[in-house]
């Protein structure tokens, strides 16, 4: 028996009723990263409780681990039990939990219910993935998945938008915001609950390379996990693309401090330069995402985006200090943020296809792993950047995420797929576990 708001497809989509459904997936994406926003409310919510940042990032730490188990979980379950079965709890849920948030009083309060947010968020954007590439062929799943990293983008112009607006209404009260969250983050759930579909799992295991009508009867048996951790080129990509997105969260978390510590800039024009990098970087993604799945490449445009990165992250580690002109630090900054943008769709179109080849039934196993890797990388960012900073500054931090940098380019040598166009095929022939 399923639950009464799953939809399941027996005919794989197409034309615009594929695209509506997976533009309902990035809804969901945006969702699921809007409802656990705090940034704009972070330095009310300090004030508040009169928690100091290092108690705070304590309590991030804490919670984006359990947001990570929950994301390894919640793949290899949305597997067997399907994706929106496990989703629309997980992203109502949450949305609720903002009233909860809303009445926190104490340092301890919001530890417990940060940790229960996170701990259903975390099972939710790994299933928002898992959608996004159930209706994308791979003649989109680049582009497809640029508009899935729209999700956490979106969620924060759209929390520092309201909040913009609202705070003043409500005298300053960061409970406003939650309250608001929560309200606007159920009435979201809504739309996702009336619109959403998912195809069936005969139909997830098909391998589709372009947009076409298939039909899948019947049941199919689940995939075994195991598969999954016998070939080593997607421990490549797990932890090579780890070592990357040291630098992204890197900027996520900390990119105005370093720009307001390191450059002596103000705080104004700190988010103005984080905010131009921020565009070009959902700009870059579509783009290449476009083109990457016209011509169907992947490595070139992740290994050209990471040695642009590479370059990029070593000149702005060298003009670290003070006295640097403003323009020269949000070129660099901004080049920054363009060339993660190159690199980072083409890599999750491939290791989506990598993973499909060796195991198409236990693509959301995949994603959650990787998510789950991702999130105890960044707890020990969380904990241990700040220490490194106080002992060598921004200098050795970054120096860092470059060696994380150059990792995830050496990896790209185990990757599957072609470095250059032509008639062949990718290799599929030593995956037993692939359904075609």
């Amino acid at each position: 028996m399923k639950p009464f708001y799953v939809r399941e497809l027996s005919v794989y989509p197409v034309g615009g009723r594929r695209i509506f459904l997976l533009a309902i997936a990035v809804l969901a994406s945006l969702v699921a990263n809007f409802e656990t926003t705090v940034a704009t409310i972070l330095p009310l919510l300090m004030d508040d409780l009169r928690m100091s940042l290092t108690e705070y990032g304590q309590i991030a730490a804490l919670s984006v681990l359990i947001g990570g188990l929950s994301a390894g979980f919640g793949g290899i379950l949305s597997d067997r039990w399907g994706r929106v079965t496990i989703l629309v709890p997980t992203l109502t849920v949450t949305a609720a939990c903002n009233f909860l948030l809303a009445t926190v009083d104490s340092v301890a309060g919001l530890f417990w219910v940060r940790c229960l947010m996170l701990f259903i968020e975390g099972a939710g954007i790994t299933i928002t993935a898992s959608l996004v590439r159930d209706f994308s062929p791979r003649m989109g799943r680049a582009q497809a998945f640029a508009f899935w990293t729209w999700g956490p983008v979106g969620a924060s112009f759209l929390a520092s938008f309201i909040a913009g607006f609202t705070l003043p209404l409500f005298g300053n009260a960061w409970q406003s915001q939650a309250i608001i969250m929560g309200v606007l983050s159920l009435a979201m759930c809504g739309v996702v609950i009336w619109q959403i579909a998912e195809p069936s799992a005969a139909l997830r295991a098909q391998v589709l390379q372009a947009e076409q009508a298939v039909q899948a009867e019947g049941h199919t048996q689940h995939g075994r996990l195991g598969e999954l951790f016998r070939h080593p080129h997607l421990w490549a990509h797990v932890f090579g693309n780890t070592g990357w997105q040291v630098l992204y969260w890197t900027f996520a978390i900390f990119g105005q401090t370093i720009l307001s510590g390191a450059f002596g800039m103000d705080a104004a024009a700190a988010n103005r330069v984080v905010a131009l990098g921020i565009v070009l970087n959902a700009l870059a993604v579509v783009v290449v995402g476009r083109i990457s799945d016209r011509i169907q490449l992947r490595k070139p445009f992740t290994a050209a985006g990471t040695v642009l990165t590479v370059a990029a992250l070593a000149y702005f580690i060298a003009i670290v200090g003070p006295g640097v002109p403003a323009a020269q630090v949000t070129i660099v900054y901004a080049l920054l943020y363009l060339f993660m943008g190159i690199a980072y769709v083409p890599w999750m179109a491939n290791f989506s296809e990598d993973a499909e080849d060796v195991e198409s039934r236990l693509q959301g196993s995949a994603l959650g792993i990787w998510g789950m890797v991702v999130r105890v990388m960044i707890v020990v960012l969380l904990v241990v950047s700040p220490v490194v900073v106080k002992a060598g500054g921004w200098q050795t931090w970054l120096t860092v995420a470059l060696a994380g940098q150059v990792v995830f380019l050496v990896s790209m040598a185990a990757f599957r797929g072609r470095w250059s166009t032509g008639p062949a095929p990718r290799p599929t022939a030593d995956y037993p576990g692939r359904t075609p």
